[in-house]
């Protein structure tokens, strides 16, 4: 029993014109207590309630210690200082066995903060004085000198798994260390490089699809085909993106994210050595098949890795596909010249080919083959371990999914629209506005538009909300393109294009980002490959109707079943389930 009353202090604290009372005081609690203890057990059970009163009356000098060591809230006034100080230099001289009895202390409620549970000691430490908590039941985490207005007569709440000492500044380190400036640096540091690598990758998608309306009419003439012959490169291009999204699943699981990155880009490359000799229209088509392929893989995966982050997830999603309409408009520029060139044209996709023999070497250099859990904590995000998944057939748990078809379908009408007017947007005008070989310049308009739109619109995205963004967004395009179809002019036609662009450019993104609110996290580059991917057998499907419709039609009915599409598109998102917390 002198272990636990056997109080050492710490600080020297001067005496108080009050000093003598309290010594006076607990004098007297001594010399009354000192009798029964030395007189037998009996004695000392008898009055065991007021040794607790004493014990209770006093702070141990461990706790005078590190209460000082921390921020005292402004409520303990001088008074409660002074008197605990006095009371620490007291050092009863008796014994009290046995040593390391738990003492239960009181409950201690502290008033418009609630009442908290009482703290149960588990040992006292003879030479240090440090107690111990075993177990609380407080709500919320509260250190000692931290929380503002709190009094330190109330224990602090710990995890009731971790069981700290009070001493917070040693278990602080321990168990929350602090991220220093430098990591900070760090990790901001190879963020930028990864998402600059993916930005790189579609980039490289932009500039794929940005190709494909200027070289259509060449295509055409090379080859000798009409309308609906020509679209049958989407229609190859529709079967790579399917075969790609449920390729995603396996190869994900087996390879995992940066290998599969590089398998895309390396599929890239060999479908443009195939385009690049302008052969058969058979070889071309097998080429597209194998573009379809890879975009699937690497739209997947980018789309997957950004909606995971944590940290600025719609902004980088918002710049990411602002990459693509750089691409896209970069790259009708560049094939409008080689479409001028009757015997050239396909030298457009050796080109092509070395900017994606670029990206290979980009993507392997910066994420090296890794899983995506591994490159998301080198930049301090809590990277989700897909494969660590109870269930192992993905394809059913994605396929489960109701949301995940209704988002598919959204993204099909979407990017079928995208490449539609990108595409056929072309044709339209030099038939039907009498335009000439620049007519290519219309795609680079729209493309254009559809970057701008991505990237300056973001700020009215979050001032409105992205749902209703959307609907807004949706309704002007409408009105916009039905410009188009009626205003017989070729400067108009151009600009109210480019303005469709900018209008259609955030409806992605937007749905990147909602689709990460209702679906499963672990299941998330799974169903975003499986999004994309059906989006972009849009990007075939839309334009080969087209095809169908203009070689039945004329090219005239590009407006209208453009508008038709858009109106789809706005019953759709409002089909689509708002926003709700979704596990983790």
């Amino acid at each position: 029993m002198a272990s636990l009353l056997d109080v050492h202090p710490r600080n020297s604290v001067p005496k108080s014109s009050d000093d003598t009372e309290v010594e006076l005081d607990v004098s007297h609690a001594q010399d009354a207590i000192l009798p029964k203890l030395h007189s037998g057990p009996s004695r000392l059970a008898g009055d065991k309630n007021l040794m607790r009163v004493l014990n209770e009356s006093a702070l141990d000098a461990a706790e005078i210690a590190s209460a000082s060591s921390l921020d005292l809230p402004a409520t303990l006034t001088s008074e409660r200082m002074r008197r605990r100080s006095d009371i620490s230099r007291i050092r009863p001289s008796f014994a009290v066995e046995p040593a390391g009895e738990a003492i239960e202390l009181p409950v201690i409620n502290e008033r418009g903060k609630g009442a908290s549970t009482a703290v149960e000691v588990q040992a006292v430490d003879p030479i240090n004085g440090g107690i111990t908590f075993r177990e609380d039941t407080f709500g919320n985490v509260i250190v000692p000198g931290i929380a503002k207005g709190g009094d330190p007569e109330i224990a602090p709440s710990f995890p009731s798994s971790l069981a700290p000492s009070v001493f917070a500044a040693d278990d602080a380190s321990s168990t929350a260390p602090a991220i220093s400036a430098a990591q900070k640096a760090v990790y901001r540091r190879k963020s930028l490089v990864h998402f600059l690598a993916l930005c790189c990758c579609v980039f490289c998608m932009g500039w794929n699809d940005g190709t494909t309306g200027p070289m259509l009419p060449r295509i055409q003439a090379n080859y000798h085909v009409n309308f609906a012959v020509v679209s049958l490169l989407f229609v190859f291009n529709t079967i790579g993106f399917i075969s790609g999204a449920f390729a995603n699943i396996y190869l994900t699981d087996r390879f995992g994210f940066g290998k599969v990155l590089v398998m895309g880009s390396l599929c890239q490359v060999v479908a443009y050595a195939m385009l690049s000799p302008a052969g058969p229209f058979s070889l071309m088509c097998a080429g597209f098949v194998l573009i379809g392929f890879g975009l699937s893989l690497q739209n997947a995966h980018c789309n997957g890795f950004v909606a995971s982050l944590k940290r600025s997830s719609h902004t980088k999603m918002g710049f990411l596909h602002g990459s693509y309409g750089l691409g896209a408009l970069i790259s009708p520029l560049v094939a409008t010249q080689f479409a001028e060139s009757p015997t050239h044209w396909s030298f457009h996709y050796l080109i092509s080919m070395g900017i994606y023999i670029a990206n290979t070497c980009i993507l392997w250099t910066v994420f090296r083959g890794r899983l995506q859990q591994d490159v998301m904590e080198e930049e301090g995000e809590s990277g989700v371990n897909e494969n660590a998944v109870v269930d192992s057939n993905k394809y059913k748990q994605v396929l489960g999914l109701k949301e995940v078809h209704i988002l598919s379908v959204f993204s099909l009408i979407y990017v079928g629209l995208e490449v539609t007017m990108g595409g056929w947007s072309v044709t339209y005008i030099l038939e039907r506005r009498n335009g000439n070989s620049s007519a290519g310049y219309i795609a680079s308009g729209f493309f254009g538009g559809l970057m701008l739109g991505r990237i300056l619109l973001m700020w009215l995205n979050k001032k409105i909300g992205e749902r209703l963004a959307l609907f807004l967004y949706a309704l002007l395009a409408i009105f916009v393109e039905v410009t188009v179809w009626v205003v017989p002019s070729l400067i108009e036609n151009a600009i109210a294009v480019s303005f469709v662009g900018l209008l259609l450019g955030p409806m992605y993104p937007i749905l990147m980002n909602h689709s990460t609110t209702i679906l499963p996290r672990w299941l998330l580059t799974a169903c975003m490959g499986y999004i994309a991917a059906v989006g972009l057998a849009g990007s075939a499907i839309l334009p080969f109707l087209t095809g169908l419709l203009a070689s039945k039609f004329g090219i005239a009915s590009l407006q209208p079943f453009v508008v038709s599409m858009m109106s789809t598109l706005i019953v759709i998102w409002a089909v689509i389930p708002r926003a709700r917390i979704v596990p983790t």
